[in-house]
């Protein structure tokens, strides 16, 4: 067990507009990081995840293979008793999975000690901020994007903890892929440990920090996502591969007139041999 220790983290208004710092309480970040409970509970947790419905058929539960596929003896090949055994194509399965329950009890005191370990574990690298209030009247994705992009989180994958349950917060996040929204009291060892950072409201706390009034916050330019970046950067280079066939098809026209101008000749030539002969027996 490590010795207590005094951890703050850095506060922030729902807007994101930084505050003074804040002394967590002790009762829970005391600096206790105990690596292979966490390793338990998340294990655990992922195990519990798996519907285990995976299954296979054996010899007997495929269909078909009731016949002898020949006589026993006299043919040469070797004896078989069914088409359906698992040294045939299309045969059951020997030792394959089964329908299972792949559930793993952990209990209660060491689930609530791996979760202290990993916010401890995450406050003390700095990962962990504390949001006074978050006090939103209607949904807004927007809103969230800009509150992560002013504690400069964008990209990053971020778990915001509320005290209880709050839709509006939960609904501003749902369409985020890198945010997970979920009450103080439902979250998990597996879900901070996902997390790059973790934001906390501080009424889940214990410490409610009074909202600060302030007036509307200038709008950060939230950085666009990779993958559009690549489409944007792919698309000038589809209109240079454009441009050849451009001047493909402007060269076209100028071939097919210098390949016309010497049939044209050809075709003249013969009216010149044909005068010759006509000449000659005019002279016998």
């Amino acid at each position: 067990m490590a010795d207590t220790m005094n951890i703050d983290a850095a506060a922030f208004t729902a807007q994101g507009t930084p505050r003074d710092r804040m002394a967590l309480p002790g009762t829970v970040f005391d600096g206790t990081v105990n690596v292979p409970v966490m390793h338990q509970a998340v294990k655990a947790y992922l195990a519990n995840q798996r519907q285990g419905t995976h299954s296979t058929k054996t010899r007997g539960e495929v269909i078909g293979g009731n016949q002898k596929p020949w006589k026993q003896k006299g043919t040469g090949r070797a004896r078989s008793g069914s088409t359906r055994s698992p040294v045939w194509v299309g045969g059951g399965t020997v030792f394959g999975p089964r329908p299972r329950k792949y559930t793993e009890t952990v209990p209660r005191q060491v689930r609530a000690l791996a979760r202290k370990s990993a916010l401890n574990a995450r406050a003390s690298e700095g990962a962990l901020h504390v949001i006074d209030a978050f006090q939103w009247e209607s949904p807004k994705t927007s809103r969230m994007l800009q509150l992560l992009a002013r504690l400069e989180l964008t990209g990053k994958k971020v778990l915001v903890l509320t005290d209880g349950v709050k839709s509006n917060v939960f609904l501003s996040g749902r369409n985020l892929q890198n945010v997970h929204v979920l009450p103080y009291s439902d979250v998990s060892t597996y879900h901070i440990l996902w997390s790059h950072t973790v934001l906390v409201e501080s009424a889940a706390l214990g410490e409610a920090l009074a909202p600060i009034a302030e007036k509307d916050v200038a709008k950060v330019k939230v950085r666009k996502a990779a993958p559009k970046a690549e489409a944007a950067a792919k698309a000038p280079a589809k209109k240079k591969a454009a441009a050849p066939k451009a001047d493909k098809a402007e060269k076209a026209p100028a071939a097919k007139k210098k390949a016309a101008a010497p049939k044209a000749e050809k075709a003249a030539a013969p009216k010149k041999t044909a005068a010759k002969p006509a000449a000659k027996k005019k002279g016998k």
